[in-house]
């Protein structure tokens, strides 16, 4: 047994960990549409300008659009405080979640691909981004009657991953933490026509692709599995509507079969689309471009 008050982490941390299961497990007593709307206002007003998220996001959209206001940056990064907001708890409220979107039906040119590759149990490897609800899509096919099963990136903060996780693994089909272990857990469950969907958006060990019109380390993973086991590369949105509550689920033609890096340039692009139609909904607060300098 270890004395150590913080064997996963740092005081930091745990600190974090703290008033955030504090935060959430107040507003999860509260009626769904208050909770979603308070968190979104939370992260917009307090947590987002405290934790440094805001002025990542207007670091990122200088980068990006550099003949961008000042006032307008200010304004998208707010709304994407308050979208990572509303997110995160309706991650965590994901049985009312589910129940919300339960009448959505989704639209798209991959819908008959999907089918199609169902049918013929062919795998199924859904790609998206930190954009909307990316959870929205996969409860909304799940809905539909497919399983789907997912492989996501493990939080830095571990104490705050040990319940997070449980909002991706407690519905739907089996979710894998990435790592050796976990990927190949993944490829076992798409083998023999099963359903996975992974988010490819963030730094990671791989090719610098144009993103934005920046390089970003990009993972090719999605597409390297897909060439291995002849698996549909789809990728899918969850669009957040104007009442910030609603959302529109889109299912977009397969990304053909190539190099991994051309897929996952063709992948950049339709996140690229869904980001200039709606800027505020994609998670700037990432650290997608990392030892770039950047002006605000």
């Amino acid at each position: 047994m270890t004395t150590e008050p913080f064997p996963t982490g740092n005081k930091a941390d745990w600190l974090a960990d703290r008033a955030l299961r504090g935060l959430i497990g107040t507003l999860m007593r509260l009626p769904y549409d208050t909770r979603v709307r308070m968190m979104g206002s939370a992260l917009r007003r307090a947590i987002g300008p405290l934790a440094g998220y805001r002025k990542r996001a207007e670091q990122n959209l200088a980068l990006v659009y550099p003949d961008m206001g000042v006032i307008k940056r200010r304004q998208i990064a707010e709304q994407c405080c308050d979208n990572f907001g509303r997110t995160v708890i309706e991650n965590y409220s994901w049985q009312e979640f589910g129940k919300r979107l339960h009448n959505i039906k989704p639209q798209g040119d991959g819908l008959d691909v999907l089918s199609d590759a169902v049918k013929a149990k062919r795998p199924v490897i859904f790609v998206t981004g930190h954009f909307g609800n990316h959870e929205a899509p996969r409860q909304v096919l799940t809905a539909m009657g497919h399983t789907i099963g997912g492989l996501y990136r493990p939080m830095q903060n571990a104490y705050f991953n040990d319940h997070y996780a449980k909002t991706m693994t407690s519905w739907g089909g089996p979710v894998f933490a990435q790592g050796r272990r976990g990927t190949m857990g993944f490829v076992r469950h798409l083998r023999g026509g099963g359903l996975g969907t992974l988010l490819f958006d963030v730094a990671a060990p791989g090719p610098d692709l144009p993103f934005l019109g920046h390089p970003a380390r990009t993972s090719v993973s999605a597409a390297e599995i897909a060439l291995k086991l002849d698996a549909v590369m789809i990728p899918y949105f969850g669009i957040r509507q104007a009442d910030g509550l609603s959302f529109e689920v889109e299912v977009e033609a397969p990304i053909a079969p190539d190099t991994p890096e051309n897929m996952l340039l063709a992948m950049n692009a339709r996140l690229e689309a869904q980001i200039a139609r709606n800027p505020a909904q994609w998670f700037w607060v990432h650290r997608r471009w990392k030892n770039r300098k950047r002006s605000v």
